[in-house]
């Protein structure tokens, strides 16, 4: 589309990315036949083609409102409408230039800044998030349902790791809340990899991937995150592990791009792309290992939910389901699997509303095959989903780990 940025635009540092973006968009109006706000909204501004015309006209000088802000904040930033669009819009990272913009203009109001504030304190402090858990499992009856929905329904105490150390290496970043929330993953997936003779070497040093800060507009915050997981992953690195894995799709989808969001950076733009070249969902570790050595041979009814963040985002539709179905457990059919469960990082707290419409909806959609326990590939999903209290809801790796033993 034509596109005439104000001057100020010109000189925001993403400018000309911006613009290349909105020239990009042919508003044909394909995103919105996916999008899960806009199917639940019906209003334009509330997909992805009315998004980018406001960000359009934000970029061009034009008032920017809480109307605005409102618009795209309701935005879950799944990213499917980047799976749907022909021409390649890359519309979240349009979206993060606009709300940046906007976050600058608008005053938000003390109970949303009082928010967003206290996620930034508690969530990507792995310490604090675990204390305040344990406190809530303590006090649980006497917490609002809205709280209680946020904490695990049954506790799966982390198995011990293996401690034999194998010649092939990874990383693994452990991630703020899920330490915490399902303590026994990352053990899993440790457990697994090394019968496959794959060590698994926890980044200790490394701390929140970023994720927190950066979506709710504190995007320099966010970086400064990045750039110290660099540096704590780096000696790694160097002495020759061969990926740097995920257990969280949501974590794995933005240390992905890393690559990207530093690539002005001149001390760190080499590095973020080292790093996002060795970046890897478990599943695409798995995928590629003779698994059918472990002898697995599994018989459970599962259903599948694949997180925005592993299909939308890092383009793996089909991986984990891929694996499963090697291992031989039995996977019911889901409609409707392209759409966002709405847990969306922080949403399901900044948009509570929207969002148990869609966990809502995508419940009824992963329970209409009548599956005995429902498997995700992130976190955020796996509590959000569960926490409605209907059928349990797990990380898919768990359930192999399980198998295996």
């Amino acid at each position: 589309m034509q596109t005439n940025l104000s001057e100020q635009a010109k000189r925001l540092p993403r400018a000309e990315e911006a613009e290349r973006i909105l020239r990009s968009c042919v508003h044909c109006g394909f995103c919105n036949a996916t999008c899960p706000t806009y199917q639940i909204m019906g209003d334009e501004l509330d997909g992805p083609r009315g998004r980018i015309y406001l960000i359009k006209q934000v970029l061009e000088g034009q008032e920017v409102t809480a109307k605005t802000q409102l618009h795209l904040d309701r935005c879950l930033t799944c990213r499917n409408c980047e799976t749907t669009c022909p021409s390649g819009v890359q519309y979240h990272n349009l979206l993060d230039i606009g709300r940046a913009v906007v976050e600058e203009q608008i005053p938000r109001g003390f109970g949303e800044r009082l928010l967003r504030e206290s996620l930034r304190a508690v969530v990507p402090r792995p310490a604090v998030f675990k204390a305040l858990t344990m406190a809530g499992q303590l006090f649980r009856p006497l917490l609002p349902g809205a709280l209680q929905a946020k904490l695990p329904r049954q506790a799966h105490p982390a198995k011990a790791r293996p401690s034999v150390r194998h010649g092939r290496k990874v990383l693994t970043l452990e991630g703020c809340v899920q330490p915490s929330l399902s303590p026994n993953t990352n053990a899993a997936a440790a457990r697994v990899l090394d019968r496959l003779g794959i060590s698994v070497v926890p980044a200790r040093e490394a701390g929140c991937c970023g994720a927190v800060d950066y979506h709710l507009n504190a995007q320099d915050k966010g970086l400064d995150r990045a750039r110290r997981n660099i540096d704590a992953w780096w000696p790694a690195i160097e002495q020759g592990a061969e990926a740097l894995i995920q257990t969280a799709s949501g974590c794995g989808a933005f240390v992905k791009d890393y690559g990207h969001l530093l690539k002005d950076d001149p001390a760190y733009a080499e590095k973020a792309q080292r790093v996002t070249s060795l970046s890897k969902d478990l599943a695409e570790v798995l995928s590629a290992e003779p698994i059918e050595q472990l002898g697995i041979e599994a018989d459970r009814r599962l259903a599948f939910h694949c997180p925005c963040t592993l299909q939308h985002a890092q383009k793996l539709s089909g991986a984990v389901e891929g694996i499963l179905g090697r291992f031989g457990f039995s996977l019911t059919a889901v409609p409707d699997s392209h759409l966002c469960c709405g847990s969306a990082g922080t949403y399901s707290l900044t948009q509570p509303e929207l969002s148990r419409q869609l966990r809502d909806n995508k419940l009824n959609a992963l329970e209409s095959g009548n599956p005995e326990v429902i498997v995700t590939a992130n976190i955020g999903c796996q509590t959000h989903l569960d926490g409605a209290g209907r059928t349990p809801v797990r990380h898919w790796i768990e359930l192999v780990e399980e198998a295996l033993a």
